[in-house]
């Protein structure tokens, strides 16, 4: 079993979820993250992070993926003072909304003062409601906004055991293990990892703290990286028990810290039944013939990757 900790979900189809139910992905975590142009308007990104905890959450479970989020104001819309004020006020409402395991995906795109001012705002907000963080990294400069994204939030008083730095590469990881962190890595075609430089680095540098996500989102991308990864790296020689706990432990042990997602969430699972409505709406068109499953309990070997 797998669990997808970087997923956004809202760009892909249902063909997705099904290919990813599939290959053994149990639950996944979507990001609150930029979506390929400005949002202009705070009731848009309103509109956004209630699909976030509502529809897509729903749809997810329609495959028997359990979802879960996380909630944020992205760096790139962060340099837009109004709007990221008008969405600063309604970051704690959705924050402490069911499913939600973290603030984030936040931290610096070009590393402006603006970015940083609400880094810090959001940082503030995960400490007081007592939730994990998720860091996104920047991809220009990424070994100094890496290191500046661990002061800032070291200056602001959060435990790094708290804290997910994620989009990690061969020129950060060390930094960011060494300080404490659990290091995200994004297997993302030509952009941030493969899964063969991926496996290299589980040979490096074990499994201790280092998760495993797609990232996948509206560009060119695989939502069935963790999966993939998996099979690589056991095909590779790396350790059963690494595998498990680079694309399954780790991301429930700092997002369970939210209090949020459970185990038994996916080991004693409702039943699918894709009649359901939500909001009026279904995800079956054209009068194609509904999945309904009674619940499966997994056994504890399911948890062993072969």
């Amino acid at each position: 079993m797998y669990i997808d900790p970087h997923a956004h979900m809202i760009s892909r189809t249902t063909d997705d979820y099904e290919a990813m139910a599939a290959a053994g992905v149990v639950a996944l975590i979507e990001p609150a993250f930029w979506v390929g142009q400005p949002r202009t308007f705070v009731g848009t990104y309103v509109d956004y992070l209630s699909s976030l905890v509502g529809w897509e959450r729903f749809r997810a479970g329609q495959f028997g993926i359990r979802h879960y989020c996380t909630i944020g104001l992205n760096s790139k819309e962060a340099n837009n003072e109004a709007l990221a004020e008008g969405v600063m006020e309604w970051l704690p409402r959705f924050a402490m909304k069911e499913g939600v395991v973290a603030i984030g995906e936040i931290g610096y795109d070009e590393q402006t003062p603006l970015e940083e001012k609400y880094f810090r705002a959001q940082l503030a907000l995960a400490k007081e409601l007592a939730l994990p963080v998720m860091v996104h990294t920047p991809h220009r400069d990424k070994k100094r906004g890496t290191s500046r994204s661990m002061d800032v939030c070291e200056e602001m008083g959060l435990d790094p055991s708290w804290v997910v730095i994620d989009h990690n590469n061969e020129e950060t990881v060390r930094e960011t293990l060494d300080r404490g962190y659990w290091a995200g890595f994004s297997i993302y075609p030509s952009t941030k990892m493969g899964n063969a430089r991926m496996v290299e680095l589980l040979r490096h540098y074990g499994g201790d703290r280092i998760i495993v996500d797609s990232a996948c989102d509206w560009g060119i991308s695989d939502c069935l990286g963790v999966a993939k990864t998996a099979r690589l790296a056991l095909a590779s020689g790396i350790d059963e028990q690494v595998v498990r706990q680079v694309t399954y432990a780790n991301a429930l042990c700092v997002y369970g810290k939210s209090g949020q997602m459970h185990e038994s969430d996916w080991l004693d699972p409702p039943g699918i039944d894709q009649r359901t409505l939500y909001e009026g709406n279904s995800i079956l068109r054209g009068g194609r013939e509904p999945r309904i499953e009674h619940p499966d309990r997994h056994a504890a070997d399911d948890l062993l990757i072969d």
